[in-house]
This record gives structure tokens, C-alpha cells and sequence, in this order.
């Protein structure tokens, strides 16, 4: 059997950094240091030729646990539902309405971050939050 190995998701995007620093709050994630020799990473976008500035951006979990999220900047615009999303789970082992509360109150909170609500599916005992990110990528609260 092989080893397992680390992963990132990479997500296809309008604005890096922008996407990025939205998926740090939702996940709790945060930027990485900048590249060695700068200070910032204003110092280092400043030093990148100007169709480079801006391209892509990261953030990583601070537990090392989770996989690098990578955005890189592409000229097209999204233009159909994702084939994969991200599920974030704030409802593991929670049932009923106490399970609802939980996605309800995760929901209220990413709203004013720029998420969009898209549907509360409740069947009386499991429940999921379809929604989209700030760049109309759907995820779920689950």
C-alpha cells in the first residue's frame, strides 16, 4: 500500500488574494508568511513583473492538518456549476433541529463575509446549506 500523500485544492478564480483571505475566515485558515527575502507580501508583489502582480495567492490551515488552498487568477469567468465543492462541516454528529441551529447560525455568520444563502435543505432530521463564495463558487455548510 502506498503512503498518503498532502494535497492542495486549487480554486480558479477572478481575485487571489481576495478568495483567499474570504476562505481564511470561513475556515478559520490564514495567509502564510511571504516568500523568503520580503518582508511583506506588498514588498513582494511590488518586486513581480506586472502580469505577474496579483496572480495567485494561498492560505493554510494553522494545524497543518487540512490541505494549502492555492487561488490562481484566470481570465475566464466561472461559467457553470462546480464539478467538485468543499462541504464545511459544522454539523458532524449533531441531528434534528439542534444540527439546523448549527448550519443556520454558521450561515448567518459567512453572509456578512459575502457568501450567498442559496437553500436551507432540512428533511426533520439531517440538514445542509447550499452556498456560494464571494467569486459564485458553491460550497455547502453541512
Amino acid at each position: 500500500m502506498t503512503s498518503i500523500k498532502k494535497f492542495q485544492v486549487t480554486f480558479d478564480c477572478a481575485e487571489p488574494e481576495r478568495l483567499a483571505r474570504f476562505w481564511c475566515e470561513v475556515l478559520g485558515y490564514v495567509v502564510p508568511p511571504p516568500p523568503e527575502g520580503f518582508a511583506t507580501w506588498d514588498d513582494f508583489k511590488r518586486s513581480q513583473p506586472a502580469e505577474q502582480r496579483d496572480s495567485w495567492f494561498a492560505c493554510t490551515d494553522p494545524s497543518g492538518v487540512g490541505p494549502r488552498l492555492y487561488f490562481q487568477r484566470v481570465p475566464e469567468g466561472k461559467a457553470a456549476k462546480n464539478r467538485l465543492h468543499l462541504d464545511v462541516r459544522v454539523g458532524t454528529g449533531l441531528v434534528g433541529k439542534e444540527r439546523l441551529a448549527a448550519l443556520e447560525a454558521e450561515c448567518a455568520r459567512l453572509v456578512p463575509l459575502g457568501a450567498v444563502h442559496v437553500q436551507t435543505l432540512y428533511d426533520g432530521n439531517d440538514s445542509c446549506i447550499p452556498m456560494q463564495d464571494i467569486e459564485g463558487n458553491e460550497f455547502c455548510i453541512d
